[in-house]
C-alpha cells in the first residue's frame, strides 16, 4: 500500500506539474484552462470525450479518497460525543438474495449524502471549473500529501528535535506550505473574477 500511495502520489504530482508548467511555459497567461479544447480542438469528437470521461473519473475517484479522512474524523467524533445514539452507533445489515450482506449505519448515510449534495450545490453556484479545482487542490494538497506524512515519519522514526534530516523535512513542509498558500490565494482570485465578470 505504501508503495502504491508514494507512486500514485508521485504520478499525480509530476502530471499535474507538466500540465501547469509546460502550458505556462508555452501560452503564458493566456494558456487555456482545458488544455483539450482550449485552442478549438474538437475533433475527432470521440477522442476529446473519451479524454473528458477519463478526466471525470479520475475526479471521482480522487474525490473519494480526499473525502473519507474527512468522513472517518465527522464519525469518530459524532461517535464519542453521541456513544448512546442508535442514529450515530448502530449498523444495520441488508441481506440480499445472491449479494453479500451489506452493511451501513443512517448516520453515514445521511452524512455522506449531505456532503455530496453540499459540494455538488456549491459546485453549481460556481461552475468554474479550474478555479473549483485549484481551489480545492491548494486545500487538500498540502495536509494530505506533505504535512501528514512528514509529521507521521517523524514520529515514526522518532526523529530528535533540531537534527539535519528534521530541520531539513520542517523546511520542506513549511515551504510548501508557502506554496500551496500562493497557489490557494490565485484560484479564489480566479474563482472570484470569474464570477463577477
Amino acid at each position: 500500500m505504501k508503495k502504491a500511495s508514494i507512486m500514485a502520489v508521485c504520478t499525480t504530482t509530476f502530471f499535474y506539474l507538466c500540465c501547469g508548467g509546460l502550458g505556462y511555459a508555452a501560452f503564458g497567461n493566456a494558456a487555456p484552462g482545458n488544455l483539450l479544447t482550449g485552442f478549438g480542438f474538437y475533433e475527432p469528437y470521440w477522442l476529446v470525450d473519451f479524454a473528458n470521461a477519463c478526466v471525470a473519473l479520475h475526479l471521482v475517484g480522487g474525490y473519494q479518497v480526499f473525502s473519507q479522512p474527512l468522513y472517518a474524523n465527522v464519525e469518530r467524533w459524532l461517535g464519542k460525543k453521541y456513544p448512546e445514539s442508535q442514529f450515530v452507533q448502530r449498523n444495520y445489515v441488508l441481506k440480499l438474495n445472491y449479494f453479500p450482506a451489506l452493511q451501513f449505519n443512517f448516520m453515514r448515510v445521511v452524512f455522506r449524502t449531505a456532503y455530496v449534495a453540499a459540494i455538488t450545490g456549491i459546485a453549481i453556484l460556481f461552475p468554474y471549473f479550474n478555479q473549483v479545482v485549484g481551489v480545492a487542490g491548494a486545500v487538500n494538497f498540502w495536509p494530505i500529501v506533505v504535512y501528514f506524512p512528514v509529521e507521521m515519519y517523524l514520529k515514526q522514526k522518532e526523529i530528535e528535535f533540531w537534527t539535519c534530516k528534521k530541520t531539513a523535512l520542517r523546511i520542506y513542509t513549511y515551504l510548501c506550505l508557502v506554496i500551496i498558500l500562493f497557489a490557494f490565494v490565485g484560484s479564489i482570485r480566479g474563482l472570484i473574477l470569474a464570477r463577477f465578470s
